[in-house]
C-alpha cells in the first residue's frame, strides 16, 4: 500500500498531472455525458411529438421517431425530411472545401513561393472574410445580385445600375451556397498550407531544381506531399463547418427550398423535436467519422517535419508580366468580397424603397429615428435608439467576452499540461476530447445541450447555457494555440525556475505566459471573434430575455425588415472588426501569423 499511495503522491506532485485530471473529469461531463442523453433523447416522446404519434405520451420510450423520419414513404416524408437534406449537405459540404482548398491554397502558394506584387496586402486582407460572419456574404450577395424576377422581387444593386437579371440559379441554391462558403473558409487553406509553405525546407526544391525536375513535377512529387497533412485537415474542418451551418443556407437556400440538415433540423424542433434530435446525432456521428478519417490517413506517416536547420534562400517562382496581373485580379476580387459588402450594408440600411439608391430615398431613421418616424413591418426607433438591441448588443459582449476568458483561460493551462505530459494516453485522452467540439457542427452541439438542459430547469432559457456551450464549443480554438504556443516554449527554461523553488502560479504567470503573449492572446481573440458573430450555436437556445445582436438580425430579417437587418449587420462587423484592430495593434496577436507577406 505504501508503495502505491508513493505513486499516487508523486503522480499528482506534477502539476500538469493534476490539470490533466482535473480536465479530463470536465470534459467528460462536457461533452460525453450530453451525448449519451443527446442519444437517449431520440428514443423518448416529447410534447410535440405526443401529437403526431396517437396512443403515446410524454416520456415514453419508442422508436417511432426513428421509423417516422427514416422509413416513412408516405408524401416521400423521409426523402423530404432527411434523405434529400443530408444529400444536399453533403454535397455543398464537399463542393465548398474543394473550392476553399483551391482558392486558399492557390493563393498560399503564390504568397510564399512565387514573385507577386501586393503581398503585404493580400496576405493581411485574405484572412478578412473569416472574420466577417459567414452570413455576411450570403446578405451581400443578395444585396447585390436579388431581382424582380426571382425571390422576393425586390431589387439588387446590380439590377439598379445595369437592369441586368441574374438567374435564379445563381442568386439562390447550391452555386451561391458554395461560392459564399468557400470564399468563407478559404483562409483556413490560406493559413494552413501558406504556414507550411513558408516554414519549408528550401533546399529540397533546389535540390530537385539542380537535378532539372521541372515545376510540374516538384510541385505534384514534393510540395504536395508535404502540404497533404494541410490539405487533408483542411479540407475535413471545412467540410464539418459548412455541414453545421444555418445561417448561409437559410438565406440563398430556404427561399428556393433547398434545405440541408441544419435547416431541417431546426423546422422540425418546432413541431417533431425527436425527428430534430436524430438529425442532430447524425451530424455527430459524421463529425466523429471525419475525426476518424483524419487521424487514419494523416497517421500513415508519423513525421511531416519541415524545420529544421535549412536554407533560408527560398528561389521564387518569376511570374513575369503575369505578377502585376494576378496581383490585380486578386486585390479585385479581395476588394469585392471585403470592402463592397461593408459599402452594401450602409447602403442598404439607409434607403426606404429598395433598388432606389438616389440621395431623396435615403435616411438615417433606421439608425438614429424615432418610434414610427419609418414606414416598415416593426416601425421601432432606429437601432442605435432601440433598447432591445442595446440589451441584445450587451449580451453579445458580455457572452464573448466570457466565453473567451473561460476557453481561453482553460486553453493555456491544458495546452501547458498536454505539452508537458505529451505522449502519455491521459494527456492523448485530453487532448482528444478537447478537439471534439469543434469537429460537431453548431446546431447539433447546441441540440445536444438543449436536450440535457431538460434535466436541469435552471438552464432553461438561460443566458448561462449560453455561456456553457459557447465555453465548450471554442474549447478547441483556445486549446490548438494554447498548445502550439507551448510547444515552442523549451522546457528547461521552467525548469530552471523550478530548481530554484519558484511555485508552479508564479513560473506560469511570470515566464511562460509573458514569454508567449502573442500567441496566448490569440487564443481568446479567436473565441471572442467567433462567439460575437455566431448565429448557428445561440439559436435554438435564445430567450426572449437573451437575445444577442445576431438572433436580433435573424428576426429581423424574417419579418421583413431588411434595412434594420443590414444596419445591425454592420454594428456587428465594425465591433469585430474594431476589437480585431485593437488586440493587434497593442499586442500584436493576429490571425495571419502563420503566412505573411513581402
Amino acid at each position: 500500500m505504501t508503495k502505491y499511495w508513493n505513486r499516487i503522491k508523486a503522480f499528482f506532485s506534477k502539476p500538469a498531472n493534476i490539470i490533466l485530471v482535473i480536465f479530463a473529469v470536465l470534459l467528460v461531463l462536457l461533452t460525453l455525458y450530453p451525448l449519451i442523453e443527446l442519444v437517449r433523447h431520440t428514443f423518448v416522446i416529447h410534447a410535440t411529438d405526443a401529437t403526431i404519434f396517437p396512443g403515446t405520451r410524454k416520456g415514453d420510450f419508442s422508436l417511432k421517431s426513428w421509423s417516422k423520419l427514416l422509413f416513412t414513404e408516405a408524401n416521400k416524408y423521409s426523402f423530404i425530411n432527411f434523405y434529400k437534406p443530408m444529400l444536399n449537405s453533403i454535397t455543398l459540404a464537399v463542393l465548398s472545401a474543394l473550392f476553399a482548398l483551391v482558392f486558399g491554397g492557390t493563393v498560399a502558394w503564390l504568397v510564399t513561393r512565387s514573385n507577386m506584387k501586393a503581398k503585404k496586402f493580400i496576405s493581411a486582407a485574405f484572412i478578412f472574410p473569416y472574420i466577417m460572419p459567414s452570413w455576411t456574404l450570403a446578405l451581400f450577395w443578395l444585396n447585390m445580385f436579388k431581382n424582380p424576377n426571382v425571390g422576393t422581387g425586390s431589387a439588387g444593386f446590380v439590377y439598379s445600375l445595369t437592369g441586368l437579371c441574374a438567374p435564379q440559379w445563381f442568386v439562390y441554391g447550391l452555386f451561391p451556397l458554395v461560392v459564399v462558403s468557400g470564399l468563407h473558409y478559404a483562409p483556413f487553406a490560406y493559413i494552413f498550407i501558406g504556414g507550411i509553405l513558408r516554414n519549408m525546407d528550401a533546399n529540397l526544391e533546389e535540390a530537385a531544381t539542380i537535378l532539372k525536375s521541372s515545376k510540374r513535377r516538384i510541385l505534384l512529387r514534393i510540395t504536395l506531399p508535404i502540404v497533404k497533412p494541410a490539405i487533408l485537415s483542411t479540407f475535413l474542418l471545412v467540410f464539418a463547418s459548412v455541414m453545421g451551418s444555418y445561417a448561409v443556407p437559410i438565406y440563398l437556400g430556404s427561399p428556393v427550398n433547398f434545405y440541408v440538415l441544419t435547416t431541417k433540423m431546426k423546422t422540425l424542433q418546432t413541431t417533431a423535436i425527436g425527428q430534430a434530435y436524430i438529425i442532430a446525432l447524425f451530424m455527430v456521428v459524421l463529425g466523429a467519422l471525419i475525426m476518424l478519417f483524419n487521424n487514419v490517413f494523416t497517421g500513415s506517416r508519423k513525421s511531416y517535419t519541415t524545420v529544421t536547420g535549412k536554407s533560408s534562400q527560398i528561389s521564387l517562382v518569376d511570374l513575369k508580366a503575369g505578377k502585376y496581373i494576378v496581383a490585380g485580379i486578386l486585390c479585385a476580387i479581395l476588394f469585392f468580397v471585403c470592402i463592397m459588402p461593408l459599402i452594401s450594408f450602409g447602403l442598404e440600411s439607409v434607403i426606404i424603397k429598395a433598388g432606389d439608391y438616389s440621395p431623396s430615398n435615403m435616411t438615417l431613421n433606421y439608425w438614429i429615428g424615432d418610434a414610427g418616424s419609418v414606414s416598415t413591418t416593426i416601425g421601432n426607433s432606429g437601432i442605435l435608439k432601440d433598447p432591445a438591441i442595446w440589451s441584445a448588443m450587451g449580451n453579445s459582449l458580455k457572452l464573448s467576452v466570457i466565453c473567451a476568458l473561460i476557453a481561453g483561460s482553460c486553453g493555456v493551462i491544458i495546452g501547458y499540461a498536454v505539452v508537458r505530459r505529451r505522449g502519455t494516453k491521459l494527456s492523448a485522452w485530453v487532448s482528444g476530447l478537447s478537439f471534439f467540439p469543434y469537429l460537431v457542427p453548431a446546431m447539433a452541439f447546441s441540440a445536444i445541450y438543449l436536450a440535457i438542459s431538460t434535466n436541469f430547469p435552471f438552464l432553461t432559457n438561460s443566458f448561462l447555457i449560453l455561456v456553457l456551450v459557447g465555453s465548450v464549443k471554442y474549447l478547441p480554438f483556445a486549446t490548438k494555440a494554447g498548445t502550439n504556443s507551448m510547444l515552442q516554449l523549451s522546457p528547461e527554461i521552467e525548469e530552471a525556475a523550478a530548481i530554484y523553488g519558484v511555485p508552479w502560479i508564479r513560473r506560469m504567470t511570470q515566464i511562460i505566459i509573458p514569454i508567449q503573449k502573442t500567441s496566448i492572446i490569440s487564443g481568446f481573440l479567436l473565441p471572442f471573434v467567433s462567439c460575437m458573430r455566431e448565429l448557428s450555436l445561440f439559436v435554438m437556445l435564445v430567450s426572449s430575455k437573451t437575445q444577442t445582436l445576431t438572433t436580433m438580425l435573424m428576426t429581423y430579417n424574417e419579418k421583413g425588415a431588411s434595412q434594420y437587418g443590414n444596419a445591425i449587420n454592420l454594428l456587428i462587423i465594425l465591433i469585430v472588426l474594431f476589437v480585431n484592430f485593437t488586440v493587434n495593434k497593442v499586442t500584436g496577436a493576429s490571425i495571419d501569423k502563420g503566412v505573411g507577406g513581402n
